[in-house]
């Protein structure tokens, strides 16, 4: 079953969790907060580990999935690796069971969030702008292959890296540090930057430039997500290929090339298995028909639509549709 939170019910729960937090006076940069009891059980802990760097470590388990509401607000940049458990957003985009996620700093889209049972996890976020103190230049400006995690006033760019042994090791280091005081805060200091460097080393090349092959130019990899970006906020009504292209200012060769080799498939693949995530999301509610949900992805013919789902779930879109629907408690 999936339990699904209004805005309005997630901030009534949380914050009544929040006013029975626990500071630790042996701990002065850590708080200590229960997950609300009518959600699950378990905790998340919120460190500073830096000023304006707050770590969150979660150990928690939800007695449902938890279908939880997003908002289109002023996104802080953030760090996030799932050691058990997983979270699925609307447009496809996972944390855990491979795959973490950089949040870039900028305006967040409206979109909801998919939270599985038993969960491990460690993120930590922080102004856009510390970039510049972590990764210097000789102007004090953030270096300009990590602009691209500092969108200001537009879309944030989010980014799913997959996880590795090393990111799964500096992670479960954070969630069991030995120490205790300020030798605990200087370990995590260490840990957070350790793990920075980790998650951003598949977009960043020698000297922190980033590359795809070496005959790309500088800056398509970031027009490459910024099309990314154009795709998942039209889903309905995309643009066709050579639309994108012009759009972000490459030719549509290599944006092709360019999906292939970030994304590990094409324009239309990465659009349909974005659309299809999207579908069984809205399937799982229960509250719209096949034909309703197929409409919604783009099909105008259902048995196409059904064809499709079944191929990337395999199951129909009818059994998705039957077997998860969703309530609240």
């Amino acid at each position: 079953m999936t339990i699904i939170l209004t805005p309005d019910q997630e901030r009534e729960l949380w914050a009544e969790a929040e006013m029975n937090s626990q500071q630790n006076s042996s701990e002065p940069f850590e708080s200590y907060c229960q997950v609300p009891k009518q959600l699950g059980k378990g905790y998340m802990r919120s460190i500073e580990v830096y000023p304006q760097v707050r770590l969150g470590i979660g150990n928690y388990e939800y007695y449902d999935d938890v279908l939880e509401p997003g908002c289109e607000c002023v996104h802080p940049l953030q760090f996030c690796v799932r050691l058990s458990g997983k979270i699925i957003d609307e447009f496809g985009g996972q944390i855990g069971e491979g795959y973490t996620a950089i949040s870039g700093g900028g305006i967040q889209r409206n979109m909801t969030y998919l939270d599985s049972q038993a969960n491990v996890g460690i993120g930590f976020s922080m102004p856009p702008e510390l970039l510049a103190t972590f990764f210097p230049t000789g102007d004090g400006e953030i270096p300009p292959q990590l602009r691209f995690l500092a969108k200001g006033n537009e879309w944030q760019t989010l980014l799913y890296p997959k996880t590795t042994t090393a990111i799964q090791t500096v992670a479960q280091q954070i969630v069991n540090c030995p120490y205790h005081g300020m030798t605990k805060r200087l370990y995590l200091q260490a840990k957070v930057l350790e793990l920075m460097a980790l998650q951003l080393a598949s977009f960043l090349a020698d000297q922190g430039r980033p590359q795809l092959q070496p005959r790309f130019r500088a800056g398509t990899v970031e027009r490459i997500y910024q099309a990314r970006e154009i795709l998942l906020s039209r889903l309905e009504n995309p643009p066709t290929l050579l639309e994108l292209a012009q759009q972000v200012g490459v030719s549509d060769r290599t944006l092709q090339r360019g999906f292939q080799q970030l994304f590990d498939t094409t324009v239309f693949g990465y659009l349909t298995d974005k659309r299809m995530e999207r579908a069984k999301r809205w399937l799982r509610e229960g509250n719209r028909t096949v034909l309703d949900v197929a409409i919604m992805t783009g099909y105008s013919n259902p048995t196409h639509f059904s064809v499709a789902f079944k191929r990337k779930f395999g199951i129909s879109p009818s059994q998705c549709r039957l077997g998860e629907k969703s309530v609240w408690r």
